[in-house]
């Protein structure tokens, strides 16, 4: 195991090196789509300074890095659907883009029993230097792409993408998808609806987790404050570790989107 470099640093110089990856990925920033893509684990990057944080490569490519296979799927739902990706490149070991910057999963020390030795003993300068590199630029980004589609009169629903493990903590999980949502009765009852139509899929609802304001941050802060129909989507990762998969649920989720635009068209909604 390599040992991780130093977390201590000044927040006046940047994390990032000008020659590292920006966190904000975009794609189809010309979409036509009423859906907005968003993906907070979609990339597993470690900024320079921090080495790899103390942990070897396995670990780094587990779940505890990023959200496995949800990268393909964002991408191709993106094209499918003609909509916008705004995605997350860093991992969420270095701070994590779906958690309020003040709770201490943030930045975890553990993650699924794991210690994360680079995280340890980081002080709150060095955990700031983290938001305003990464998380910050991330949500400010989609605060200002829905400013930009509200003052352009364009009807915007959210979805923000996600997978999740088949076992955690011994324990199996039978959902192939789940919505997971807390306010909104726009968007998941017709996504609970058009998935459990479906025959072939075990569907969950808020599970295997629910949305908090101490575990959740997207759907929160840029739908629910917003009062926009949004919705997070978990996908078991089993089923999106590959190309194939990764397509197949993208195809399957662009024709449940387009069914929902339709119904809400029809209903005015947007």
């Amino acid at each position: 195991m390599k040992a991780s470099m130093s977390l201590q640093h000044n927040t006046r110089s940047a994390l990032l090196e000008t020659d590292e990856v920006a966190p904000v990925h975009e794609v189809n920033a010309a979409g036509l789509s009423p859906f907005l893509l968003t993906c907070d684990h979609y990339g597993r990057v470690i900024p320079r300074v921090l080495g790899d944080l103390g942990l070897g490569e396995d670990d780094l490519a587990r779940h505890i890095a990023w959200d496995i296979g949800i990268a393909g799927v964002a991408e191709a739902l993106s094209k499918q659907l003609d909509a916008r990706l705004i995605a997350q490149r860093y991992s969420r070991l270095v701070i994590d883009c779906n958690r309020p910057p003040h709770v201490a999963s943030s930045i975890a020390r553990i993650s699924e029993a794991t210690p994360i030795p680079g995280n340890e003993n980081i002080d709150a300068e060095a955990a700031l230097a983290r938001r305003q590199s990464i998380f910050d630029p991330y949500h400010d980004r989609i605060a200002e792409v829905i400013d930009q589609r509200v003052q352009s009169k364009i009807p915007t629903i959210l979805i923000s993408l996600h997978s999740f493990t088949p076992i955690y903590a011994g324990v199996v999980r039978p959902w192939h998808v789940a919505p997971l949502y807390l306010h909104d009765t726009t968007l998941p009852p017709l996504l609970l609806k058009l998935l459990r139509a479906q025959p072939d899929l075990v569907v969950g609802d808020n599970e295997p987790y629910s949305v908090s304001d101490q575990t959740d941050y997207t759907i929160l802060v840029h739908g629910e404050k917003r009062r926009i129909a949004n919705s997070a989507i978990e996908i078991r990762q089993d089923l999106i570790a590959e190309q194939a998969g990764q397509q197949k649920w993208a195809e399957r989720l662009a024709r449940i989107f387009a069914e929902i635009e339709q119904t809400l068209r029809a209903q005015r909604v947007i």
